[in-house]
C-alpha cells in the first residue's frame, strides 16, 4: 500500500513538472509587456525603438545618436540610394584560416560557409547605426510597450497600433512579432528579380517582376478605432520570364485572429484568381525556383504556429548590414559561383536578438530547428539558419539591409536570399541591380489596388 502511495505520488509530481514545463513553453499571452517604469527607458537608456542606446565597452559598437534621416543631396524617389559611407574600409577579414577566433560572433550558417567554401569570407566595416524612424512611430513604441499584448497562443497581437510592439520583449514570440512589425516605410514599390545559382555555377533568373507593399498599421492617417486588424498588403505581380509573365501573389496579414490571413494566386494556365493556402510553411517557393521555402520569404513570411520560440538572448554577432553598394553593383559581379561576391557585401558588429524556433509537439515541418537573429535596432530578421530533421545544418538566409534615409528606415525585407548547404544552390530575392528604380515611395494606395478583384483584372488585361 505505501509503495503505492508513493507510485502514485510520483506520478502526480512528475504531472505536475510536466504541466509546469509545458507552461513555461507558452507565451504570457494576457499580461502587458512591461510596467510604466520599465517603459520609461525608452526614453533614457534604450532608444525609441529598444535597443540599448550605448555602445559597448570596447567601443566596437558606437552608440546610437537618431540614425541617419537625412537624403543625400539631389536625391529623387526611386533612385538607386548611394552607398552613405563611401570611404569606409573593412578593419577585419574573417575567412575559414581565422573564424575559430571569432566563432563567438559568427552564425552557425556563416560558419558552415567559410568551411564549405575556403575562398568565402567577410568583410567587417565600421558599425553604422543608421536605423531610424519618423518620430510618431516612436511615440507609438512608447505606448504600446504597456499596452500590447499576445493572443492567440503567442500567433497575435492586441493593442498595439503604429509602433513596435513590445520594444523590451519577454519571449520569442514577442520578438518574432516585432519583426513582422518592423518599420520599413508605408507605401511603396519596387521593381525586382530573382537571381539562383545552381551548384555547378550557372546562374539564371527566377523570376521577375515588381512588388508593391501598404503598410496600413504604419499609415498615420489611420486611426486605431479604425484599423481592421490587417497589418500589411503586398502585392507581387510577375513580368519575367515569359513562361511566368501575368502570375500574380496577393497576401492580406492579420494581427490576430480576428484578421485571418487572406492569400489568393493567379496562374495563367488557370486564368482565375483562387485562394492560396499551399502559398506558405515549408511549401518550396516557385518563384525561387524552389530553392527556398514559403515561409522564407522575407525572412519569415506566414504563420509561426509550427514552432514553438525560444528568447535566448541578445549578442553581438557580425550580420550584413548598409549594403547600399551591393544594391547597385552588377548582377554578374555580386552573384557569383558558390556565393555571393564577398568583396561586395558589407558585414557590421551589432547587437542582435537570438530566437530559437523547435518543432512544436505534433506538428510537421521541413526545418526542424531554426535560430533567428534579429537587429536590436531595426528589429529585423538579419540572419537566420535551419537544421534538417536529421539534426543536420541545411540552409542559412540573409538579408542585405538597405539604408534608405529619404523614409527613413533601414529595409530588411528588400534584398534578401539563401543558401542550401546541401546542394549548394543559393537564390538572391527582390535584388534591383541593374533596374532603373529601386524602392520608391507612393502615396496612399486604396484598398482595392490590394484586392482579389483587381487581381483578376490586371491578370486579363
Amino acid at each position: 500500500m505505501q509503495k503505492r502511495h508513493l507510485l502514485q505520488a510520483g506520478l502526480a509530481t512528475a504531472s505536475a513538472l510536466s504541466a509546469i514545463a509545458a507552461l513555461a513553453a507558452l507565451p504570457l499571452a494576457a499580461q502587458a509587456a512591461v510596467s510604466a517604469e520599465e517603459a520609461a527607458k525608452l526614453k533614457t537608456t534604450l532608444t525609441p525603438m529598444g535597443a540599448e542606446k550605448a555602445g559597448n565597452k570596447e567601443g566596437t559598437i558606437p552608440p546610437w545618436e537618431g540614425g541617419l534621416t537625412k537624403a543625400p543631396a539631389g536625391y529623387k524617389n526611386g533612385d538607386p540610394r548611394p552607398d552613405p559611407f563611401p570611404n569606409d574600409k573593412p578593419v577585419l577579414t574573417i575567412n575559414a584560416k581565422n573564424m575559430d577566433q571569432h566563432a563567438a560572433k559568427l552564425s552557425d550558417g556563416v560558419k558552415a560557409l567559410m568551411k564549405k567554401y575556403p575562398d568565402f569570407r567577410i568583410e567587417v566595416y565600421p558599425t553604422r547605426r543608421t536605423a531610424a524612424a519618423p518620430q510618431y512611430v516612436y511615440d507609438n513604441t512608447f505606448r504600446n510597450a504597456t499596452r500590447a499584448k499576445l493572443v492567440d497562443n503567442g500567433q497575435g497581437i492586441e493593442g498595439a497600433f503604429g509602433g513596435i510592439p513590445f520594444p523590451i520583449p519577454k519571449d520569442g514570440y514577442e520578438a518574432i512579432l516585432n519583426h513582422r512589425l518592423a518599420w520599413k516605410g508605408v507605401n511603396w514599390t519596387t521593381p525586382l528579380r530573382v537571381w539562383v545559382m545552381t551548384a555547378d555555377g550557372k546562374r539564371s533568373m527566377a523570376s521577375g517582376g515588381t512588388q508593391t507593399f501598404r503598410n496600413v498599421y504604419y499609415d498615420p492617417d489611420v486611426k486605431p478605432e479604425s484599423f481592421d486588424g490587417y497589418y500589411t498588403l503586398g502585392k507581387f505581380a510577375v513580368s519575367e520570364p515569359g513562361s511566368k509573365a501575368g502570375e500574380a501573389i496577393l497576401a492580406h496579414d492579420g494581427l490576430n485572429a480576428s484578421a485571418p490571413r487572406g492569400l489568393w494566386q493567379y496562374l495563367v494556365g488557370q486564368r482565375r484568381v483562387r485562394k492560396a493556402p499551399s502559398v506558405g510553411y515549408d511549401t518550396p517557393d516557385a518563384v525561387t525556383s524552389g530553392i527556398g521555402l514559403f515561409d522564407e520569404a522575407f525572412n519569415l513570411f506566414g504563420p509561426i504556429d509550427k514552432h514553438e520560440l525560444k528568447l535566448v538572448g541578445k549578442k553581438e554577432m557580425y550580420i550584413p548590414y548598409n549594403n547600399n553598394r551591393a544594391a547597385s553593383a552588377k548582377v554578374a559581379d555580386l552573384v557569383t559561383p558558390k556565393t555571393l561576391n564577398p568583396g561586395l557585401v558589407r558585414w557590421e558588429l551589432h547587437r542582435v536578438w537570438e530566437v530559437e524556433a523547435t518543432l512544436a509537439a505534433g506538428k510537421r515541418h521541413v526545418a526542424a530547428k531554426r535560430k533567428y537573429y534579429i537587429d536590436e535596432d531595426s528589429w529585423q530578421i538579419i540572419l537566420f539558419d535551419g537544421w534538417d530533421a536529421k539534426g543536420e545544418l541545411w540552409r542559412t538566409n540573409f538579408t542585405l539591409t538597405l539604408t534608405a534615409p529619404d523614409i527613413p528606415a533601414v529595409i530588411g525585407n528588400l534584398f534578401w536570399g539563401g543558401y542550401d548547404l546541401q546542394t549548394g544552390a543559393y537564390y538572391l530575392n527582390m535584388a534591383t541591380n541593374e533596374l532603373p528604380v529601386q524602392v520608391k515611395v507612393l502615396p496612399t494606395l486604396p484598398r482595392s489596388f490590394f484586392s482579389p478583384e483587381e487581381l483578376a483584372n490586371e491578370s486579363t488585361r
